[in-house]
């Protein structure tokens, strides 16, 4: 049977459990016929009303939660882009029959995302699973089996409540450190406005979810002897504060090796050394050029890191990779790096990144390279900063991506 002959419409309507369609806003978009059974309320009461309108807490309640514990969870989905099942709720609702009468309702809820063409939240869809009849009829049982259970029950309702207190508790404390993490981060990278008059355009985006603060770092530096500078980016591996103070170790210990180094090669090969007694810079990466406009030379080195590209202005795409060694720290004894170079022509565009832009779970790495050169060949007659929002643009997933994304983009 194909897509055409399956009416979607009829199929959301005759789903056995009750399911609703919220809009970003947490208006009723749509709901099935099992939501507007249960709930007590008409597809009228329901459709384009806020949710909180139609559901607010019971006012005779003072330790009602379930609107609070529901609106975070929803936020949270329109947030992250992701699935989010919350705990067993008691979620009391008002008897559409007699107004100021509350019955004592629980729920079990799952919210997920729908994804527009653009990948952002469309819609949320809102799926509950009431369990209220379940926990009557329990407390209704005879003897002391009947007791049991109402221990058992009350018990499970306890445990569920403890363990949304403690979630909440654990995504504020997680983003309490991301919060701090990011700051520490934009304080220990470049601004902007150092690397302005060379033509260049720096972004950095965060990955999704509280846990993932990463070590990603970029840094532009103005090299001694001519009209030369070093770009270079980099990646810590781990997350949080750790990751974040790592990376401004190697970041500081590149831009000074690189203003005294004969080249990239030997400025990695002396940021490998002292990667060596930092703490958590094991199996770092870094990828650094020296950019001669004089000679219209770019020199590279990289340790273990994504090859920069080089957009040539006929549209031509080149990814400087005949340079590339292990990451850093990664031999007890270092050896030489190695060392390439190739031209440019005046017009030319460089852009160096980390693997936040081209990495996608189950997906080879070769498909985000391709995907970053075509994004870099239609778009190459775009100034720096309008390029480098578009490839963000192009090339992140829906939602953001799972890991940092550093990207720096040069005109030469």
């Amino acid at each position: 049977m194909t897509d055409s002959a399956i009416e979607y419409a009829a199929v959301f309507q005759a789903l056995p459990g009750m399911v609703a369609l919220l809009t970003p806003e947490l208006v009723y978009a749509d709901v099935n016929e099992e939501f507007v059974r249960v709930s007590g309320r008409s597809r009228e009461q329901l459709i384009g009303h806020y949710l909180f309108d139609v559901f607010p807490d019971n006012p005779n309640d003072p330790a009602a939660t379930g609107m609070r514990n529901l609106e975070a969870s929803l936020y949270r989905v329109l947030a992250t882009g992701e699935r989010d099942t919350m705990a067993l709720q008691r979620y009391d609702v008002e008897d559409p029959e007699r107004p100021g009468e509350w019955e004592e309702r629980y729920w079990s809820p799952v919210n997920a995302p729908l994804h527009g063409p653009d990948g952002k939240v469309m819609l949320i869809l809102h799926r509950v699973e009431e369990v209220t009849e379940l926990i009557r009829a329990r407390g209704r049982s005879g003897g002391n089996r009947g007791g049991r259970a109402r221990v058992l029950e009350a018990e499970l309702y306890t445990r569920a409540r403890e363990l949304q207190e403690l979630n909440d508790r654990l995504r504020q404390a997680h983003s309490r450190e991301r919060e701090v993490a990011l700051a520490l981060q934009e304080a220990m990278l470049p601004a902007p406005r150092q690397v302005g008059h060379h033509r260049a355009a720096v972004r950095y985006r965060p990955a999704v979810g509280a846990l993932n603060v990463c070590g990603d770092w970029y840094d532009l530096v103005d090299l001694v002897g001519g009209d030369r500078i070093g770009v270079a980016v980099g990646d810590v591996v781990g997350h949080g504060l750790e990751a974040a103070g790592v990376m401004g170790q190697l970041r500081s210990a590149l831009s000074a090796a690189s203003r005294v180094a004969e080249g990239p090669a030997q400025a990695l090969d002396v940021l490998g050394r002292y990667a060596h007694v930092i703490d958590g810079a094991e199996s770092a990466t870094a990828v650094t050029t020296f950019i001669d406009r004089v000679r219209h030379v770019i020199t590279y080195s990289s340790a273990g890191h994504p090859p920069p590209v080089l957009v040539h202005p006929d549209g031509r795409t080149a990814f400087l990779d005949q340079a590339t060694d292990t990451p850093l720290d990664a031999r007890p004894d270092p050896i030489p790096r190695p060392q390439a170079e190739t031209t440019f022509v005046p017009g030319a565009t460089l852009v160096l990144y980390t693997d936040g832009l081209i990495e996608r779970r189950r997906e080879d790495i070769y498909t985000g390279l391709d995907r970053l050169a075509d994004a870099l060949r239609v778009h190459r007659d775009q100034d720096p900063e309008t390029l480098a929002d578009t490839v963000l643009l192009e090339l992140l997933p829906p939602g953001g991506a799972t890991d940092d994304t550093a990207l720096i983009v040069v005109r030469l």
